[in-house]
C-alpha cells in the first residue's frame, strides 16, 4: 500500500487497532485499483521532461470534458497525470529538481505551500494569490492572461507555465454561481458525498463544464498573443459520481489524494503550434517570491481544501 499504509498507520497511532482495520479495508480496494491501473497505464508523465515553450494547465479539468468542449485548431493527445490532486501532482513533478529556465504564473496555492518559493525550484514565479476576486472567491482567468503576456514579453528566453484555477471549483460563471448560492460550504463535491438531495448532479455537471467554456475562452486570448509550442494539460481531474475499477469502490466525487482512475489521472494534452519556437535558457533565479501563511491557508479553504 504504496500510498495509503502511512495514513493507515498514523490511524492506528491516534485511534486504535479497531480503526485501522476498518481503514485498511477502505484503502485496499483503492491501492489494487491503483496498482492495476498502472500496469495498463504505464507510468505518469514528467511534465517538465516534455517539449513544449508554454504549458497551460488547467486545474482539475478531465480528458473526457475537454476533449468534448476544445473548438481551437490543435493537436489532441492524452498523458497520465503524476498525481491526483494539485499537491501530489506539483510534488510529484518539481520537489527533486530546479527549473531555472521555467517561469510559472501560479494561482494555486499549493505551490507556495509546498516550498517551491523559498527553494528557488523556477527561474521566477508571478504569483496571482493577492489578485484574488472575492466576488468568486478565486483569481479570474482574465487576470491570469495579462500576467501570462506580461511573462512571454519580459522573459523571452524562458519556458513558461500558466496555471489557471479553472474549471476546479467555485464555479465562476451565471449558473455556477446559482450553485454556490444553494449550499452553505465551500467545496461542491462534499454535499454530493453527504447529502445528494442538496443538488442535483445535473447541475454540478452543467456549472463545471461552464467553468470550462468560460477559461477555454480565455485561453484562447492568450493563444492569439503568444508563439512557441504550446501545451494545454491539467494537473488532474475530478470524479463525479464514479467508482474506481475494476475493484468496486463508494462513488466517489472530487479528487483524492493517491486515488488513480481515469477521470481523475487522465488528463487532456492538446499540443497548439504558432509562429517560431522559443529559445530557451537556464539562469539564476530572481529574488524568491514569498506569501505568508495565513493567505496561503485562507486560499486553500476558497477552493474547498479546508
Amino acid at each position: 500500500m504504496l500510498h495509503h499504509f502511512p495514513r493507515a498507520y498514523d490511524v492506528y497511532r491516534s485511534r486504535g487497532v479497531g480503526e485501522f482495520v476498518r481503514t485498511l479495508m477502505t484503502y485496499a480496494p483503492i491501492e489494487l485499483n491503483n496498482v492495476l491501473f498502472r500496469l495498463q497505464h504505464g507510468g505518469p508523465t514528467r511534465v517538465a521532461d516534455e517539449d513544449w515553450d508554454t504549458l497551460i494547465i488547467l486545474d482539475g479539468c478531465r480528458y473526457d470534458m475537454f476533449s468534448d468542449q476544445i473548438g481551437l485548431e490543435g493537436t489532441l493527445e492524452s498523458r497520465i497525470s503524476a498525481g491526483s490532486t494539485s499537491e501530489e501532482f506539483l510534488a510529484q513533478n518539481f520537489e527533486e529538481g530546479v527549473f531555472h529556465d521555467t517561469v510559472y504564473v501560479n494561482t494555486n496555492a499549493y505551490l507556495p505551500k509546498l516550498g517551491f518559493y523559498e527553494d528557488q525550484t523556477f527561474h521566477d514565479v508571478i504569483d496571482l494569490l493577492d489578485e484574488w476576486d472575492d466576488t468568486i472567491d478565486v483569481v479570474h482567468p482574465k487576470t491570469v492572461v495579462e500576467a501570462a503576456q506580461t511573462a512571454h514579453d519580459v522573459y523571452p528566453n524562458k519556458r513558461i507555465i500558466v496555471h489557471f484555477m479553472q474549471p476546479h471549483y467555485p464555479f465562476i460563471g451565471e449558473f455556477g454561481q446559482q450553485i454556490q448560492s444553494q449550499i452553505d460550504d465551500r467545496s461542491v463535491w462534499r454535499p454530493l458525498r453527504d447529502d445528494p438531495t442538496v443538488l442535483s448532479l445535473s447541475d454540478v455537471w452543467k456549472g463545471y463544464r461552464e467553468n470550462l467554456d468560460i477559461v477555454l475562452e480565455h485561453v484562447s486570448e492568450l493563444l492569439d498573443a503568444i508563439e512557441g509550442k504550446i501545451v494545454i494539460s491539467a494537473d488532474h481531474g475530478n470524479m463525479v459520481g464514479e467508482r474506481q475499477s475494476p475493484v468496486p469502490t463508494p462513488k466517489l466525487y472530487g479528487h483524492y489524494w493517491g486515488v488513480y482512475s481515469p477521470q481523475l489521472v487522465k488528463v487532456p494534452w492538446f499540443i497548439v503550434e504558432s509562429g517560431e519556437r522559443r529559445t530557451i535558457k537556464s539562469e539564476p533565479p530572481r529574488e524568491e517570491t514569498q506569501q505568508s501563511d495565513a493567505l496561503v491557508e485562507d486560499r486553500l479553504e476558497a477552493l474547498g481544501y479546508k
